[in-house]
This record gives C-alpha cells, structure tokens and sequence, in this order.
C-alpha cells in the first residue's frame, strides 16, 4: 500500500518489546528450547508483537499504513544484508535456521488485515487467509527454529495454527466485539438468518451458539491433525508445538463445557491444569 505520511523514528519506535509473560503457554513453551533457539524464538515473538501493536494501537490510519510499510522494508533490508536496527536480532534467525522472508512479510500483511479496517464477519476463505498470516505463517518461521523436517513442519504449522487462531477467536468474541470486531464467518452466520451481521447482533442472537459450534468443531479438527503430525516427527524438536497444542485445547475445551449462551465468563484454565498437560506429555 502507499503509505500517506511517516513518522519520524524515535526511540519508542525502536525499542524490542518485552518477552512474552512468564506465566503465558507461550513462554513456558519457548523456555522448553534450547538456548539458541529460544532466542531466536523471542526475536520472532518481538517482531510479530511490535507488529500487532502497530495494528492495535498505531494511531491514525495513515500512521499505521506508513509503520508497517516501514516494516515491510526493513524486512527487506534484513535479507539484503543491511539489518535496520530493529531488526538486527533477526540476523542470527534468519542465517542459521533458514527463516523464508515471505513468512515475516505476511505476518505483515495479516495485521494489516486489522489496521485499516475492523474485521466483520469475513467469508470462510478471508477467515482462512487471515488465520495464515496471523498465525500458521509464525508456525512457519518456528517450525524451522524447533528443527522439524521441512515437509512436516509445513503441515504441522498450517494446521496448529487455525487451530490456535480458531481458539483465540472463539475466546475472544465479547472482547473483539466491544471493539466491533467479528472474526466468525459470514457463510455460518447467515444460516442462522444474520445475513448482514454486525458485532452486537451476533452476539446477542439466540443461536450464536450453532455458530460457536461450528468453528469449535473446525478447530477439534486441526488439533487433531496436529497432533497425528506431532505423533509422526522428531520428538526432540516437538515439544514448544506439543505443549502450545496442548494447552491452546485446554482453553477450548473449556469454552465447550462452558457453553456459547451469555454472559459468557471468561475463560483461563488454570496453572494446575496446564502442569498437568504438561506431565502428560512427558514435558517437565
């Protein structure tokens, strides 16, 4: 996109965010790696988080447009072998693990999904493309750092991603509402008569629901293919993966035994129950 006006640089710009907080799945996950590629794991974190942010909170829509195009071309720089700053704790990642540029830039391109715009009740294939950007294109880049086989890793990331992102949607749906988001998908909305849907119809529509379900359904499906590729992989190189899967399903199972009718209490499945999930799979 053409970008209307840049910010200048400044420090804030710059700066890494922090690491991802000790008591989330993904940094329990992340601190199951080996040093080097931990590191190069939170440098991945780092990137997609000053991205996000950039998307979430970066001003007006001509100030988003610009920082990530800014993005886009350091990205570029990084592979040209002239590292903007920010960058510079890619260098490493990206040499030694053979991280693919197209990756780092659709993560771009999936919050850019979200800048410009609020999401609304996308088509099935619009959900899917943005579930690839946001999430099964990081799986991308962390497969290769956990060290799978390439073929597998491919799999693994596209189908541990939907599932992660699909588990996030469903979570989320108040909170994304309240900001008048709705990642549920057109087509399912309009078999329950929400043709043209807004946030706060659907979630007050008494068959939300049948909706829920559905996507719920979608999601069991690619934790279980995850786990089939997880099952045919190299151990040593799974564990970040098994412990993310995991515990993403602890969270939707909890959302199925809690029920789609409102209010709908938030969800967090407790640090007993993601122990356990963990000693179930031989992970600490």
């Amino acid at each position: 996109m053409t970008a209307t006006a840049t910010p200048a640089p400044d420090a804030s710009a710059e700066a890494a965010p922090a690491l991802p907080a000790a008591g989330s799945s993904f940094y329990t996950a992340m601190r199951l790696l080996p040093k080097a590629r931990r590191e190069a794991m939170y440098a991945v974190y780092a990137f997609c988080r000053a991205v996000d942010d950039v998307a979430d909170d970066g001003g007006a829509a001509e100030i988003r447009a610009a920082e990530l195009d800014r993005w886009r071309t350091d990205i570029d720089a990084l592979y040209a072998g002239r590292p903007a700053p920010r960058v510079r704790d890619l260098v490493v990642p990206v040499q030694r693990y053979g991280l693919a540029r197209a990756d780092f830039q659709a993560v771009i391109d999936g919050m850019a999904m979200d800048a410009f715009a609020d999401i609304v009740a996308p088509d099935e294939t619009t959900l899917d493309l943005y579930c690839d950007r946001v999430a099964s294109a990081v799986g991308r880049l962390s497969v290769r750092i956990f060290g799978m086989p390439e073929d597998l890793g491919i799999r693994l990331a596209w189908h541990e991603g939907r599932a992660l992102q699909l588990t996030n949607i469903l979570r989320d749906i108040d909170e994304d509402a309240a900001r008048g988001r709705l990642y549920l998908p057109r087509e399912k909305l309009a078999r329950i008569g929400l043709v043209d849907p807004t946030p706060g119809a659907a979630m007050t529509h008494p068959r939300l629901g049948e909706v829920c379900a559905a996507v719920a359904a979608e999601a069991e499906a690619h934790y279980r293919a995850t786990w089939e590729i997880i099952a045919a992989s190299p151990r040593r190189a799974t564990k970040a993966a098994r412990l993310m899967a995991a515990a993403y399903r602890l969270y939707l199972d909890a959302l199925i035994k809690r029920g789609w009718a409102g209010p709908r209490a938030r969800v967090r499945p407790g640090k007993l129950a993601l122990v356990a999930v963990a000693l179930r799979h031989g992970l600490i």
